[in-house]
């Protein structure tokens, strides 16, 4: 395997575990949240930003992706 597939898995796992743990945290709040929010409806917006925070590990895993595979020039094959 040469250094080009070594950077496109790299790329890859940046995305790819980021999305796990943002699944992860994601499903832990939103059952949290779904359960607030039955208690007292309004906190609905505050539950809805606090599902969507987690949601930025996944826009800096792909940002790390794509600076690893624009920076290196690898990637393409």
């Amino acid at each position: 395997m040469d250094a080009s597939g070594l950077i496109a898995i790299g790329a890859g796992l940046a995305v790819g575990l980021a999305a796990i743990g943002t699944g992860w945290a994601q499903g832990r709040i939103g059952s949290a949240g779904v359960g607030a929010v039955a208690e007292k409806p309004e906190m609905l917006g505050s539950v809805i930003l606090l599902i969507a925070i987690p949601e930025t590990m996944v826009i800096l895993g792909f940002a790390v992706a794509a600076m690893v595979l624009l920076l290196s020039g690898g990637g393409g094959g």
